[in-house]
């Protein structure tokens, strides 16, 4: 088989929440109150987390050369497959709005025709489902503040800086990486 890179963006904070009579994506920085009062910590609450890594993720010449594949792994156990040919929204609220129509329809069809570019899968488990695929590799970015990471389908955790570093600068160091060893310029 050909070499692929799956790179899961495990503990994503992708959420929706009613304001008024529309949805929008739970953030830190509009709904730090509506947080609090349900006892909350507002940092838990990062979609703009989740954009910057798609960014680099999709933009990246691994993804362009056809080798990489991500998924989405919410916290709320929610697991969405990106279309490689997906455009990521440039602007957040854009992207949140599109976030928005993925949780509530499930899929996310491209405006040119029927081909789905993000949809919610139907899948109890992360580790269940990667099992049944076979992959060249398989990176999981945390999106954990927190130094302390608690997954019990990892068969190996390691780390690539001494340093904390974005999930964002994460996922640009690991394509980068794998671009360098598979000669994709």
């Amino acid at each position: 088989g050909q070499r692929r890179l799956l790179v899961v963006l495990e503990g994503a904070s992708l959420e929706t929440v009613k304001v008024g009579k529309t949805f929008e994506l739970l953030n830190c920085d509009k709904h730090k109150a509506l947080l609090l009062r349900n006892g909350r910590d507002p940092a838990e609450a990062r979609p703009d987390i989740t954009h910057q890594s798609l960014l680099m993720l999709m933009d990246s010449p691994l993804n362009r050369a056809g080798l990489l594949q991500v998924y989405i792994h919410t916290q709320k156990n929610v697991l969405i497959e990106v279309n490689p040919q997906t455009r990521i929204p440039r602007t957040f609220d854009r992207f949140c709005g599109l976030m928005v129509q993925l949780l509530h329809k499930f899929s996310v069809r491209a405006a040119d025709g029927p081909q789905k570019l993000l949809k919610v899968k139907h899948c109890s488990t992360v580790h269940r489902w990667v099992s049944v695929k076979t992959w060249s590799f398989i990176f999981f970015s945390f999106f954990s503040l927190f130094p302390q990471v608690n997954v019990d389908y990892t068969e190996k955790m390691v780390s690539i800086s001494n340093y904390p570093l974005s999930a964002a600068l994460t996922c640009a160091k690991i394509t980068t990486a794998f671009e360098e060893v598979w000669g994709v310029v």
